[in-house]
C-alpha cells in the first residue's frame, strides 16, 4: 500500500517533478549541419533500378533546426522544433542498405524545404525527494527535476530521440554517418521520409536505470511522408530497458530493445509465388507485421576511450517499411578523445558493421525485385560490411568540422558489386 501511495501523491503533484522551478522558463537552440560526400568508381557486374551507380559521383545534404520549449507549468512543457532539410544522398540514396549518410533520412525533396520536425507535450512527475539537475539543451529545458520521475509525451517526435541511445553512436550530426551506426538498423522504427512520427511514450527515469515505451504511427505507404490514420491496423510498438553499469571507476550503459510493427506491408514468399519478376508492393496488405530485438550498449575503457557494440535483429518476413533495408546487424566501434594530442574538445571514432538479410528477403531480391532502397536485378548474396572512421575537429565552441571516409563492402549484400570507398565532410555549428 505505500508505495501505490507515493505513486498515488506524485501523479496528483506533477509539480514535484520540478520543483525547484516555480515560474515558465523558455530554451532555445540552433543546429546546421551540411555533409558533402561522394564515392570513387567501383567494380559493378550487374546493376539495377535500385543500385548505387558505379561511376564517381558527389552530393551535398543541409538540415537546420530550431528547438523551442516552453515551461508552461512545473512538470509541463511544449516543444516545437520547425526544420529546413534539403539536398540529396549519392544515388539518390538508393544502392546500400546501410546508407553512408544519417541525414539524408530526413530529406524527402531534394528542394529545401520546411517542415514541423517535433511538436510535443511532455509531462513530469516526480516521486520522492532526491533530485538532479537538468542541463538546457535541445529539447530539454533547464531545471531541477526529481531523480524518479515518470515522463509522459505526445504529440511528434523521433522515437530515436528517446530509444536506442548509445554514448558514443547515436548522431550523425556529431558522430558516426552512417545508418547502420546512428541506430540500429534492423528496427525498422516507424517514421515518415524525415524520421519522424505522431504517438505518445511514457519514461520512467530512476538513478541507475530507465524503462520506456511508445505507440506511434506507421507511414501510409512505405518510406513517405504521410502517416497512415488506421491506427487500429498501422502502428508501432517499442519498449526498452536501460541499466547503467560500473566497472571499477569506469561507467557504461546497457540497453534492450523489443519492437512490434504492423502496417499495410508486403510480404516476400508470396511476391515470390507470383508469374514474372516479383513486386512485393503488389502483395501489401494489413495484418502484416515486423518483430525483432536490439542492444546497444557503450563502456568508458579509460578516461579517454570508449567502446560501443549495436547487435539487432527482425524476422525479415515482410517489407521493410520505414528505415533500413536490414534484417539483422552487428556493429562495434571505438571512440576517442585525444587530450594527449592537446584537443581533449575533439574526438575520433572507427568503426565496424555487417548487415544480413533474411531468407525471404534474399530470395526476393536474388529473383529480381526492388525494394525501397535496394535492388540490382540480381544478387551473388554476401553480407553487406561496411567500415567508418571520423575525426572531429572543434574548430570553435559551435562549430565542428569532420572529415569522414567508408568502406562498403558487398553494397545492397551483392559481391559482383564494389568495394566503394566513400569520402564525406561535415560541417557542423550549434548553439
Amino acid at each position: 500500500m505505500k508505495a501505490w501511495a507515493i505513486l498515488a501523491a506524485g501523479l496528483l503533484s506533477g509539480g514535484r517533478a520540478f520543483a525547484a522551478e516555480t515560474a515558465p522558463r523558455l530554451g532555445v537552440h540552433f543546429q546546421a549541419t551540411v555533409i558533402d560526400q561522394g564515392n570513387a568508381r567501383f567494380d559493378s557486374h550487374s546493376t539495377g533500378a535500385n543500385s548505387l551507380p558505379p561511376g564517381p559521383e558527389s552530393a551535398t545534404s543541409i538540415t537546420a533546426t530550431l528547438f523551442m520549449g516552453l515551461r508552461l507549468l512545473p512538470g509541463t512543457e511544449l516543444y516545437v522544433d520547425p526544420e529546413l532539410s534539403g539536398g540529396r544522398g549519392i544515388g539518390a540514396v538508393h544502392g546500400v542498405a546501410g546508407f553512408p549518410n544519417g541525414e539524408t533520412y530526413r530529406i524527402g525533396d531534394p528542394q529545401p524545404t520546411i517542415s514541423t520536425a517535433r511538436l510535443y507535450l511532455r509531462q513530469t512527475f516526480g516521486f520522492g525527494s532526491e533530485s538532479e539537475k537538468l542541463e538546457d539543451g535541445p529539447n530539454q529545458v533547464a531545471g531541477t527535476a526529481a531523480a524518479r520521475r515518470l515522463m509522459l509525451e505526445a504529440g511528434k517526435f523521433s522515437l530515436t530521440d528517446n530509444f536506442d541511445g548509445n554514448a558514443y553512436s547515436h548522431d550523425a550530426r556529431s558522430q558516426f554517418m552512417n545508418w547502420s551506426l546512428m541506430s540500429s538498423s534492423a528496427w525498422d522504427y516507424p517514421a515518415d521520409t524525415r524520421g519522424y512520427t505522431w504517438g505518445a511514450l511514457a519514461e520512467y527515469h530512476a538513478p541507475d536505470w530507465a524503462l520506456r515505451g511508445a505507440a506511434v504511427a506507421e507511414p501510409k505507404v512505405a518510406n513517405m511522408l504521410d502517416m497512415d490514420r488506421h491506427l487500429g491496423r498501422a502502428h508501432g510498438f517499442v519498449v526498452e530497458g536501460e541499466h547503467g553499469v560500473r566497472l571499477g571507476e569506469r561507467k557504461g550503459t546497457g540497453r534492450l530493445t523489443a519492437f512490434y510493427n504492423e502496417a499495410h506491408m508486403g510480404n516476400y514468399d508470396q511476391a515470390l509465388a507470383q508469374p514474372g519478376t516479383p513486386d512485393v508492393t503488389l502483395t501489401r496488405a494489413y495484418g502484416r507485421n515486423r518483430w525483432g530485438v536490439a542492444s546497444s550498449d557503450d563502456l568508458e575503457l579509460s578516461e579517454h576511450l570508449g567502446a560501443f557494440a549495436r547487435l539487432s535483429w527482425s524476422d525479415g518476413r515482410n517489407e521493410i517499411w520505414a528505415f533500413a533495408e536490414v534484417d539483422a546487424s552487428e556493429a562495434l566501434g571505438l571512440d576517442f578523445k585525444p587530450a594527449a594530442w592537446g584537443r581533449p574538445q575533439d574526438d575520433w571514432g572507427v568503426a565496424a558493421v555487417v548487415n544480413e538479410l533474411s531468407g525471404p528477403h534474399r530470395r526476393y531480391l536474388a529473383a529480381g525485385g526492388l525494394g525501397f532502397m535496394i535492388g540490382d536485378g540480381a544478387l551473388h548474396y554476401g553480407p553487406e560490411m561496411i567500415t567508418e572512421t571520423y575525426y572531429r575537429w572543434q574548430v570553435l565552441k559551435a562549430l565542428a568540422v569532420s572529415p569522414d571516409a567508408q568502406l562498403v563492402v558487398n553494397p545492397a549484400y551483392n559481391r559482383s558489386r564494389g568495394p566503394v570507398p566513400v569520402w564525406g565532410l561535415r560541417v557542423h555549428a550549434e548553439f
